[in-house]
């Protein structure tokens, strides 16, 4: 039997919520990453329940075996919907989660009433242009010696290749204990994978227009580079012919919105539910 994605629900205290909002993570993330966000979210709309999930190769599930790219991803994530009490009815992708979001619309466009797939652009990057940053990080992680005498020793480490104290202490929730120190515990080669199926796949079909019955929304951070101006122009052209398409530029939030603009994020979000 293959094994399903670890995830954790959240739900306001004494509510009694109808339905659930997937939460997908960017690469080498987890589901803990959005926690604050969903937890703030299912507090204001208490009828519906946040699932933070962990998906295949990061967190706790990497035990979950099969094909690195984002139809395994997507399988993976119908596996987990069919087994939950509550329906799900939605989906909030960031990053490399917002393709999996939309490869799971594609494969299954019944499947939700609404998604939310934020600075994800749908089309294919092939020179990975707006993720320089993160192919830096996953070349150090595949330099990594296989251990480190303390998670203060990992961290003085990454900040010695040139990243930032809190992209070391993020990358630190990856850690796995050793008798005698500590190592990264990710699969680099899996990460590549998987990256390197988002970076080659074209999925605007997804959101041209959305399946039948579903609001989609895409969330462009308007510092981030992750959108081109000819990728805004064709998601806003999209939008205006298709109805149940919208696109929201929230001006002030790099790629990490949830971080950079949580209000933002929040106003949309609530909003369309």
């Amino acid at each position: 039997m293959t094994a399903l994605l670890h995830h954790d629900v959240l739900s306001a205290p004494g509510s009694s919520p109808t339905r659930s909002l997937f939460f997908l993570h960017g690469i080498l993330g987890q589901g803990t990453n959005w926690r604050g966000f969903a937890r703030q979210l299912v507090k204001q709309r208490p009828d519906w329940s946040a699932v933070l999930v962990d998906l295949r190769a990061h967190g706790d599930s990497r035990a979950v075996a099969g094909r690195d790219d984002l139809r395994g991803a997507a399988e993976d994530v119908t596996r987990l919907r069919d087994s939950l009490r509550l329906p799900v009815h939605g989906v909030l992708g960031h990053s490399f989660g917002g393709k999996v979001a939309l490869r799971w619309m594609q494969d299954d466009p019944g499947a939700l009433c609404r998604a939310f797939i934020v600075d994800s652009l749908p089309g294919a990057r092939p020179d990975q242009t707006g993720s320089e940053g993160t192919m830096r990080v996953v070349e150090m992680l595949d330099a990594l010696p296989p251990r480190f005498d303390s998670r203060d020793a990992f961290v003085a480490h990454v900040v010695e290749q040139g990243h930032s104290k809190a992209l070391a202490a993020w990358l630190g929730q990856s850690l796995d204990r050793l008798e005698d120190g500590v190592r990264f515990g990710l699969d680099v080669g899996r990460i590549r994978a998987l990256l390197d199926d988002y970076f080659a796949t074209d999925l605007w079909a997804a959101v041209s227009p959305p399946p039948e019955k579903m609001e989609a929304h895409l969330v462009i951070g308007g510092r981030s580079s992750v959108y081109r101006a000819a990728d805004r122009q064709k998601a806003s052209e999209l939008a205006e012919a298709h109805a149940r398409l919208h696109v929201h530029v929230l001006e002030k939030a790099d790629h990490w919105v949830h971080v950079d603009d949580p209000e933002g994020l929040m106003a949309i979000v609530e909003g369309a539910l």
